[in-house]
């Protein structure tokens, strides 16, 4: 009997989980589920005979290298930061690892040792990174294999809230790491643009959202994601032009968060202290408010040049930023307290469906031809629980576990992203079975 580990049952596991479950009767696998929530594990295992709880503080050695050791393969939806230990217990132990985050420089500087124990630890393997490195290079390897020359390549990729599940001014709801709303776009970007690199500082992303086009959804916006060059060696496309990777959503939301920015409402720094605070009176004090004639809405309205009935304020309304409401937890940043608020504005209620958009853009010279590739994704989740983006996070990891431990998949060897042949082409093929599809269009 196999033995797979899995760390973490929160919101993104559970496609994970009941692929793995639904496949253990045939393969014979053990499945193990490890998370510090006992009932997080109940709620996505469902009693399974095959499989095995494990509550555990994940970053407790004496907890964690047992189920490490008796693992065939480890497969992590751990927060970022915490991949690193079991990636060390996969190198003591000698097991291969998935997880769907990007690589860290810690991970990096274990290329080698990972090489040399002829082990295979697959990052970036969800969505967004993940999905977007297979179906990106399936098409820049296409191209490439009819002698063309790609000049540009933009990838565009979201967690939006369905149409039908779409009720709020900011047309915005969590589908993912709330605290990752937060945090988008602190270290700025980076991007290759007509052959000239750009940088776009934090203060400046949400400024000027790019507008685009999608196939029976309309016009959203995107704002340029981290660090688009480091994927350029990557991605082996020497003589492109412009490169990007970009975020989307709505372009009422970027005008929204932009404001907040402006404000200073997500300040990790200012040690913003919400003892005996409301909602009215950090904002006043953020924005340096006095009672006067003017309200605390006309007051921001100001310090954002525009009208105080402006939309954006009407969407600062909705959050109750102006309402004498008692912030009932104690924060000690600005960020926090905001976070607190926006976990309850935009929770997604049971019934409520989310959506995954991921567009490529790709333009090429072929026989003196300019020729432009669109391929995209529409993907609408079911439920809150089973969603588009847990769909979309889980399943890639899922289907290479099962390629692995099958042998139908010769696992290469190193610290890597799903960027090769012989990873996206199975993954991809079985994804396809599962609604997880691309269409595209040339012209």
């Amino acid at each position: 009997m196999q033995t797979i580990l899995v760390a973490g049952a929160g919101k993104s596991s559970i496609y994970l989980i009941e692929y793995l479950l639904s496949q253990a009767p045939k393969y014979k696998w053990k499945v193990i589920v490890a998370d510090g929530s006992k009932e997080a594990i109940a709620d996505k295992t469902n009693d399974s005979p095959y499989a095995e709880a494990a509550v555990i503080d994940i970053t407790s050695a004496k907890q964690r290298e047992p189920l490490v050791e008796r693992a065939d393969i480890v497969v992590s939806l751990m927060p970022p930061h915490l991949h690193i230990h079991l990636a060390k217990d996969c190198l003591k132990y000698k097991k291969n690892l998935i997880t769907s985050s990007y690589v860290s420089p810690e991970l990096k500087e274990m290329d080698k040792a990972v090489k040399e124990a002829g082990l295979m630890f697959m990052c970036e393997m969800g969505l967004d990174p993940g999905i977007d490195h297979m179906t990106a290079n399936q098409i820049i390897h296409s191209i490439q294999r009819v002698a063309a020359t790609i000049t540009s390549f933009k990838s565009y990729c979201g967690g939006l809230i369905s149409p039908v599940s779409d009720d709020n001014p900011w047309h915005y709801k969590f589908t993912w790491n709330p605290k990752n709303i937060i945090t988008a776009g602190l270290g700025g970007a980076q991007y290759l643009l007509n052959g000239k690199e750009v940088t776009v500082p934090y203060e400046e992303i949400f400024e000027n959202c790019k507008k685009l086009k999608v196939d029976d959804l309309g016009t959203l916006a995107y704002y340029p994601n981290r660090d688009s060059l480091k994927y350029l060696d990557q991605y082996e496309v020497p003589e492109i032009k412009t490169f990007l990777r970009a975020t989307l959503r709505h372009p009422v939301f970027c005008k929204g968060w932009q404001a907040i920015i402006d404000l200073g409402l997500n300040s990790q720094e200012d040690g913003f202290s919400s003892k005996g605070e409301t909602y009215e009176s950090w904002v006043a004090k953020k924005t340096g408010y006095a009672p006067s004639t003017k309200s605390l809405k006309e007051h921001v309205a100001e310090k954002l040049n525009v009208d105080a009935d402006d939309k954006i304020i009407s969407m600062l309304a909705s959050l109750d930023l102006f309402e004498p409401i008692p912030i009932r937890k104690e924060y000690n940043s600005s960020a926090d307290i905001l976070l607190g608020l926006l976990l309850e504005k935009w929770e997604m209620k049971p019934r409520d469906k989310d959506m995954v958009v991921m567009v490529h853009e790709v333009e090429y010279m072929h026989k003196g031809k300019k020729i432009k590739l669109t391929s995209g994704m529409v993907i609408e989740g079911e439920s809150m629980d089973h969603s588009a983006m847990a769909k979309t996070v889980g399943l890639p990891m899922a289907v290479l576990t099962k390629l692995v431990l099958t042998q139908k998949l010769n696992p290469p060897i190193g610290v890597h992203i799903p960027n090769m042949p012989s990873v996206y082409r199975p993954v991809m093929t079985e994804l396809n079975h599962y609604g997880i599809t691309f269409k595209e269009s040339v012209e």
